[in-house]
């Protein structure tokens, strides 16, 4: 699961951003073209927390499903897992992961995973960044577009993890990566 610049893209390129979790899956899809990104979509997948994990996993893969198949990805870009102190959160969040790991693999884009430090660091400059200031820097990226006006948290982390890619891409054409 490499990220590193292939010459073999061409524009436009379709990048997708995943923020997994089993209640909530966030998820940003942009264009780039001429260097440039454009918001193509941007949401989040709901389950009901009274849903056994099984019929939640479900949903989640249907859902990506659909939107892998609308959208048509050449790249796709999951968040890693962190340390967390609940194991049970982190168990949860893994069986996301595994979910939105499968869906990217099976549509045939290529599969990259970010840690959130490495995604706050590569937008904002500080690995320790809040989600309001991640926030921030997306809708900068992305010149302020009305879709991200009132946007959950975990949309706007799936775009950042997709304008990671496309900056490191950007560095890696250039040779600073």
């Amino acid at each position: 699961m490499s990220d590193s610049y292939s010459l073999t893209y061409a524009d436009p390129l379709v990048v997708m951003g995943i923020d997994p979790g089993t209640r909530v899956v966030g998820y940003g899809a942009v264009v780039l073209r001429d260097r440039k990104a454009v918001l193509l979509a941007a949401g989040v997948v709901r389950t009901s927390e009274g849903t056994p994990i099984s019929g939640r996993l479900a949903h989640i893969r249907s859902s990506l499903d659909q939107m892998l198949g609308e959208l048509k990805p050449q790249v796709v870009v999951v968040e890693k897992a962190f340390a967390n102190k609940n194991m049970a959160s982190a168990l949860r969040i893994g069986e996301g992961r595994g979910v939105a790991l499968s869906c990217a693999a099976l549509s045939g884009a290529q599969v990259v995973e970010y840690t959130p430090a490495e995604v706050k660091k590569s937008l904002t400059g500080n690995g320790g960044a809040d989600k309001s200031m991640v926030a921030r820097w997306v809708s900068l990226e992305l010149g302020s577009p009305p879709q991200l006006e009132g946007l959950m948290h975990d949309a706007t982390d799936g775009l950042a993890l997709a304008l990671t890619w496309a900056r490191r891409r950007h560095l890696a054409h250039l040779g600073r990566v």
